[in-house]
Formats: structure tokens, sequence, C-alpha cells
């Protein structure tokens, strides 16, 4: 089985960057063949379509280590696959596309690697804040669902087939629930 070299990102403590992006102390890593991903596999690896992954290298956010032999397919080591999953865990939370590729420029431009954590921990931290938030939400919804099914579920054993709709703005068929829940009120204004 054969291998060939791809140039690809190693941290370094104290890399500086050369013009192609890598940093000065960039090692060649082997990578066989069979590791490398074609487009269409990192999408299917991913959940995603080939074209959003031509946007995510389109917007520098991946990128391709070679080509293939014939030059037909962009080929990405196997770091673009964790990557690529971190792109879409971000979007998962919340961010566009140019947050995260803000987020990733700011790395590569941090002066160190612990401002760079700081920053990238304060997105962290706030989108956390942002989350336990809609969680709080989710519940309270969660609660206003389970009470109007409570309550829709008492209709089907307590209404006669033949009552009126105009009837349930006032249903004295609910003596445990004397209000209707707003996700049911709201459908019966008077």
């Amino acid at each position: 089985m054969s291998s060939r070299k791809v140039r690809l990102q190693v941290a370094q403590p104290h890399g500086e960057l050369l013009p192609s992006g890598l940093p000065a102390e960039a090692t060649d890593v082997e990578i066989a063949p069979e590791d490398l991903l074609q487009v269409g596999e990192l999408a299917k690896a991913v959940g995603k379509t080939v074209r959003a992954i031509h946007l995510y290298e389109d917007m520098g956010l991946i990128h391709a280590h070679e080509r293939s032999e014939k030059g037909r397919y962009r080929l990405f080591a196997p770091d673009m696959l964790q990557r690529t999953r971190w792109i879409i865990k971000l979007q998962n939370l919340g961010l566009s596309l140019s947050q995260i590729q803000e987020l990733v420029r700011e790395h590569e431009d941090a002066d160190s690697a612990r401002l760079s954590a700081t920053k990238l921990r304060q997105v962290y931290v706030d989108k956390l804040a942002e989350t336990r938030e809609k969680i709080r939400e989710l519940r309270t919804l969660e609660s206003e669902l389970q009470a109007s099914l409570l309550y829709l579920n008492t209709c089907d054993s307590a209404c006669e087939p033949a009552l009126p709709v105009h009837s349930c703005t006032a249903c004295e068929r609910h003596p445990e629930a004397p209000e209707a829940p707003d996700l049911v009120a709201g459908l019966h204004l008077s």
C-alpha cells in the first residue's frame, strides 16, 4: 500500500505563519490515499450536501489538501472531517457561517494561543447562557403543551359529538380546569 505526503497544519507553541498560511513548523504527515476523502464522501460522513461542503471551502472554513491524480476531485485529509463537524455544531448553536468565519479568522490572527482560547471561551460562555435560556423556554412550552393535551383529552370523552364549536369558549365540561390553557383558549376567541 503506497502513501503520499500531505501538508497538515500542526499546532506549534510559537508557530509563525508563512505566506502559504501554514506555520513555519508545519510537518509532513503520511496519509494513505484511502484515508483522503472526496468531497462527496466528506459530505456524506457529516450529513451535509456537496454544495454545503463547497460553500465551507469557498469561505475558507475548510480546505482540500490536494486533488486526485486526474485532478477531477478535491481530496480532504481526515482533519477536515473534524473541522466540518465543528462547523456544523456551531451552526446548530445558532452561529452563522460568517460568524464562524470570523471565529476562524480571529483564531488565525490571534497573537497567542491564550488570546485565541479566551475569545473562543467567551463565545462558548455566551452560547451556553443562550442555550440554557432556550431550554427554560422550551420547558415552559412543554408544560403548556402537556396542560393543553390534558384539557383536550377531556374534550374527547366529555364532549357530545353534536356540541357546536362556539360552546368551547365557555365549556363547563372541564371542572378541574376552569380556564382553558392559553394554547387552547387562543383558538376560541369570542
